[in-house]
């Protein structure tokens, strides 16, 4: 098993096409580290748009521009490095986690990603994980249904899923996992008030390796013959529960 070493992009989201570049370009909001442009590329809006923001550009060739974007079909030969200020590798924010924490574990539909880190950060969750492997990378199509937000979302990256469960579990952080046939209910449960929340993948849930490290599980309950919600809408539930449950206690 890999372990849980800090990666370079753990400071980044790679933003690659010439449009999310030149967007990411005319936002004054954002920090743009580099932009990389293929050396067969003639683009002459950004290297405007990279001189204006004082940002540097450096030449490579075609093929490693499609290497670093991920994406050889969409890359148009350019990529930007915008600097995320909240992302950073989960074993370097293990000593000062906050109280919720919400694990990604096989979510591959990027817009899911998108919209979940969109609503976790909407509900002031402290620490997002997303593994490099086996959920959807954080690309322009999770910026783009985040509408932004995962630029400056609490991100915490890893390898795996199962290293996340385990070094949370080795912090004393219990696991709650989301499933659709669990007798309690995320509205009834006596829910811990440090705790990491496991949502699973599209298809299967969450995985076996993760399901053996988890020490609860919770529903949202369902009606009108509906199985399940998408995992976007169930973690939107989930975090404005968690949000509910905060006020109560602030009004107390």
């Amino acid at each position: 098993m890999a372990s849980d070493t800090a990666s370079p992009k753990d400071r980044f989201l790679t933003v690659y096409g010439r449009k999310p570049v030149l967007e990411a370009l005319a936002d004054p909001s954002l920090t743009i580290d580099k932009v990389l442009l293929a050396d067969n590329a003639r683009a002459p809006e950004i290297l405007r748009a990279a001189r204006d923001r004082g940002v540097a550009v450096h030449r490579a060739t075609a093929q490693r521009v499609k290497v670093l974007a991920g994406n050889g079909k969409q890359d148009q030969g350019v990529l930007a490095d915008v600097v995320a200020p909240r992302m950073r590798s989960l074993s370097s924010a293990l000593g000062s986690l906050p109280r919720t924490v919400l694990l990604l574990d096989g979510i591959t539909t990027p817009a899911n990603v998108g919209m979940i880190l969109r609503t976790a950060t909407a509900a002031g969750v402290g620490g997002i994980v997303v593994p490099r492997r086996g959920v959807a990378g954080l690309d322009p199509l999770v910026v783009k249904a985040s509408a932004g937000v995962a630029f400056t979302a609490p991100v915490l990256r890893c390898y795996t899923a199962v290293e996340a469960a385990t070094s949370l579990r080795s912090a004393g952080y219990p696991l709650v996992g989301l499933a659709a046939d669990a007798r309690r209910t995320v509205f009834a449960a006596d829910l811990p008030s440090r705790c990491a929340y496991v949502l699973g993948g599209e298809t299967h849930g969450v995985s076996p390796e993760v399901r053996d490290l988890v020490t609860d599980w919770v529903s949202i309950p369902m009606a009108g013959g509906v199985e399940s919600l998408n995992v976007a809408s169930a973690a939107a539930v989930l975090c404005f529960e968690l949000v509910r449950r905060s006020q109560v206690e602030q009004d107390r």
